[in-house]
């Protein structure tokens, strides 16, 4: 919804610059949110009018695997792979939920053909217009998600490899290589730090917190093919393994008379030539590194699972060639029938299991309330519940559709996030018993909030089991913005301080992004600090300010600007420079962060300094650099830590 508002395509929508559109894609990058965006743009943002955009994926990953299994058999062979791929219930399960595993399966898969296309022997491969059309699907798929290098980058490598090595095609593998840069590096250089954060949470600590096995355990290697025989199906499997045992059969008895028969290569003949080898190869490959994930999601290998269909396609396939070679052809046709109307039966089956009963969301009506108290004003409202179809994500969809400016926030499952609520929050969303609110703490807070006169309640709709959900607001509007201001501005000024300063300004700045999701306080304060610079160039607190709210924003060249001027007027501290270093090679430019780190270390003599001169020393391929690193950055990470930790005693 945000992407298609910033395309200008969807209500309350403005252009907000090419950085601002990288804003919006903090984590994961941004092809699927800008193409869901525009698709709702024609159908309509409410939940079920937004899932069209689900249907434009299906269609497409349909049409790939089409394509690649008429090339591989014939156009029926295509067809067979997509009608098996619409029945797959992995595969089926994803048209429903608004995640980002069916884009990426279509893209990922589309990639892959492309590349092997581009990869074929001559004549068939090794055209310039194949090279840019796998260079374009390959920077789709990592442009919807970066976990499609699990699957994309070691076929993606082997490729390149074989192409640099032949004068014919090298040009075309460079040419493709700086083509997917190109596309790809202007999202991985805004967001690198956020996507590494993100990457890490999601994959390194949902590992741990959930006891997936070591990644080179036998328990982890088998982790995906036994859930293959359910993300795939029973009824797409068997047939497709007694057609392939007895084709492997057939070619057996065939060569018999063939003196030293290889198993290996009898298989690889009765398969064919190097389309099937290729295919063979991704999914090894795929089912591999996505194995080698700390993470084993079972969404994971969703990449992989149109490849297995396709080799479950050729399965089917021979079982129907040795029908119509014993004098049943029509019973061939038959059984095909049977076996394609009891898959979809099969999967139609699984997915009404699915099909949970329960009242409706009282969200729409929540919103139309609240919309109706402030118009089109952009608020926040604090949501209590944690349910799936009840928390801040489904709120603030809600609450945004049809041009709308209120978004949800998480607020208040923490003891000491009570008062903040109690004391700050305008709008708060709540139920009562255990319906959504597991925590006492949020239970709590919700009997606080009914007994407190500063709030009243606007609404009361039906939700779960006879619980209803509540809206409540505060009676008159709290002034809370002059007092987060000024205490913003003299979090930004402790920053001088060095390490002791970073602490409380992550400590109070997470909340009050809770409390006002439109962050609306970094407007008031940029005026305020402009002001103050017009009237004096030298006013040290609206530097600080505007250098924390660059660095918030990210924008390092704008912080960079600031901390240098901070760095004139303060020479002796040894900070500003440190974060001119540090934004510098958030910027990725090593060249500037070394030459400030280098020059501040030899004045002040600092640990942090002559760390952050080593490290992007080392990032510019200084071997002098990279070796005093190992010494440098242990003393400057002791250093800190020593500090943060006498700062929290």
């Amino acid at each position: 919804m945000d992407h298609g508002r910033a395309l200008g395509l969807l209500p309350a929508g403005a252009w907000p610059g090419w950085q601002g559109l990288l804003d919006l894609s903090p984590k994961v990058p941004p092809l699927a949110s800008l193409v869901n965006g525009s698709v709702m743009a024609l159908s309509g943002d409410s939940p079920d009018q937004a899932s069209a955009a689900l249907a434009l994926w299906q269609g497409l990953l349909l049409v790939v695997v089409a394509c690649w299994g008429r090339q591989l058999v014939s156009p029926a062979f295509g067809l067979l792979a997509a009608a098996l791929t619409s029945t797959t219930p992995a595969l089926v399960s994803l048209r429903l939920d608004f995640t980002l595993d069916l884009p990426l399966a279509a893209t990922s898969v589309l990639a892959l053909w492309l590349l092997g296309r581009w990869a074929a022997p001559e004549p068939r491969g090794g055209h310039w217009g194949q090279a840019v059309a796998a260079a374009l699907a390959l920077a789709a798929a990592v442009l919807v998600k970066q976990s499609a290098l699990l699957v994309l980058l070691p076929p993606a490598l082997w490729v390149a490899a074989r192409g640099l090595g032949r004068a014919r095609r090298r040009w075309q593998a460079l040419a493709a290589l700086v083509l997917v840069l190109v596309l790809v590096l202007p999202w991985l250089q805004h967001n690198w730090i956020t996507t590494i954060g993100g990457t890490n949470r999601a994959v390194l600590e949902s590992a741990a917190q959930e006891g997936d096995p070591p990644a080179f355990s036998l328990a982890s290697l088998l982790w995906y093919p036994k859930l293959w025989p359910l993300q795939l199906g029973l009824v797409n499997s068997l047939p497709a393994l007694a057609g392939a045992l007895l084709a492997l059969g057939v070619a057996w008895r065939r060569e018999r008379g063939c003196p030293k028969p290889q198993p290996a290569e009898q298989a690889h003949r009765a398969l064919g030539g190097w389309g099937w080898s290729w295919l063979i190869g991704c999914s090894l490959s795929g089912w591999l590194f996505t194995t080698l994930s700390p993470n084993k999601d079972p969404r994971y290998i969703t990449p992989v699972l149109p490849l297995l269909v396709l080799l479950l396609s050729w399965g089917w396939w021979q079982l129907g060639q040795i029908l119509r070679r014993q004098g049943w052809g029509r019973a061939s046709w038959g059984a095909l029938a049977v076996g394609l109307a009891a898959s979809a039966s099969s999967a139609v089956t699984a997915q009404a299991s699915e099909i949970r009963w329960q009242p409706r969301s009282p969200l729409p009506a929540v919103m139309d309330r609240m919309r109706q108290q402030v118009g089109d004003q952009p608020h926040t409202l604090t949501v209590l519940p944690n349910a799936p179809e009840l928390n801040e994500h489904t709120a603030t969809v809600y609450g945004r559709a049809g041009g709308g400016q209120i978004v949800a926030r998480q607020l208040g499952r923490k003891r000491r996030e009570r008062q903040l609520v109690l004391d700050q929050a305008e709008w708060v969303l709540l139920t009562t018993g255990q319906a959504g609110m597991r925590r006492k703490a949020s239970r709590e807070l919700a009997r606080a909030i009914r007994q407190d006169s500063r709030f009243r309640l606007v609404g009361r709709w039906p939700w779960s089991n006879g619980n209803p959900v509540e809206l409540w607001t505060r009676r008159e509007p709290v002034a809370t913005a002059a007092r987060f201001d000024r205490r913003f501005i003299e979090l930004a000024s402790g920053l001088e301080q060095g390490p002791a300063g970073l602490a409380p300004v992550f400590e109070a700045i997470g909340p009050q992004h809770q409390l006002d999701g439109h962050w609306r306080y970094q407007r008031r304060v940029s005026d305020w600090a402009q002001q103050r610079l017009l009237a004096d160039p030298s006013d040290r607190e609206a530097l600080w300010a505007l250098a924390l709210l660059a660095v918030l924003h990210n924008r390092p060249q704008q912080a960079d600007q600031w901390f240098s001027r901070l760095q004139t007027l303060e020479p002796g501290n040894p900070w500003p420079p440190a974060y001119r270093s540090v934004v510098l090679l958030a910027g990725w430019n090593p060249w500037g962060a070394h030459a400030v780190a280098s020059s501040a270390a030899r004045r002040h003599q600092e640990p942090v300094l002559e760390a952050l001169a080593d490290v992007s020393g080392a990032l510019l391929a200084n071997p002098f650099s990279l070796q005093r690193a190992f010494h440098s950055l242990p003393r400057a990470t002791r250093k800190l830590t020593n500090q943060l930790n006498k700062e929290q005693r």
